[in-house]
């Protein structure tokens, strides 16, 4: 199956770093993408970047009521995508604290689970949904924990919904590191020093960019014999 003009897809946090690329990539296929994010700045942004068919809508993913409305306003449609997910920082278990672990897997698992739940009465039969995880499931390290521990999470569970949801398919798509937003936290200089020396050490020689991620997205919305895949697109991260 290719995209094309018949097919619409919902990308969830596509108004930045991966969801937009990947937006921007499934719109060049000549489908109506249609982007979400809570920040009105990005919507703004993603929709001067993308097609004029392009539609751009303010929806928190963790407001369940929110996330109705928007879906409803939708109506039916092909795929969605999610890539939603708070910036990432290294956390220590001396760091951690209950509130600030909830925090983190909250848009990334717990209401991500709730935008599929809400999402699925509108996709069609035919159609997919694509979640990101990351390498961390496979190659933990220190501080990273969090991340492991979302990342198996949202596989484990993907996993499980291909068979709950059938013919619907689900799969995820693993990146390693990306230059992307999500690292915005970090000051300049060590998120540029951690994109050198983490590139420097992959088989590939450098670290991700949004647009090779993209494509994963597209391919797993355009394969349809694949369900309860883990696509990882790391540049070599789990083999080192």
């Amino acid at each position: 199956m290719s995209l094309g003009t018949a097919h619409k897809v919902v990308v969830i946090g596509g108004t930045s770093g991966l969801g937009l690329a990947t937006a921007q990539a499934i719109a060049e296929k000549g489908a109506t993408v249609v982007v979400a994010s809570r920040n009105p700045i990005t919507v703004e942004s993603a929709l001067r970047a993308l097609p004029p068919t392009a539609i751009g809508r303010t929806v928190d993913a963790s407001d369940t009521a929110a996330v109705g409305a928007f879906l409803d306003e939708v109506g039916p449609f092909d795929h969605l995508v999610y890539t939603a997910g708070e910036n990432f920082a290294a956390t220590t278990l001396d760091d951690y604290t209950a509130e600030g672990g909830t925090r983190f897997l909250g848009l990334r698992l717990v209401h991500m689970l709730d935008v599929v739940r809400q999402a699925v009465p509108h996709l069609r039969e035919d159609g997919s949904v694509t979640l990101t995880a990351g390498t961390a499931a496979f190659k933990g390290g220190s501080g990273w924990f969090l991340g492991a521990a979302v990342s198996g999470a949202v596989i484990s569970a993907a996993k499980s919904l291909a068979v709950e949801l059938a013919p619907l398919r689900v799969n995820v798509v693993a990146p390693g590191v990306v230059r992307s937003p999500l690292w915005a936290g970090m000051p300049d200089s060590d998120r540029e020093l951690m994109y050198e020396t983490s590139g420097r050490a992959l088989p590939l020689g450098r670290v991700g960019e949004p647009e090779d991620i993209a494509r994963e997205y597209v391919h797993l919305i355009e394969q349809d014999y694949a369900t309860g895949v883990v696509s990882v697109v790391d540049g070599g991260t789990v083999l080192v």
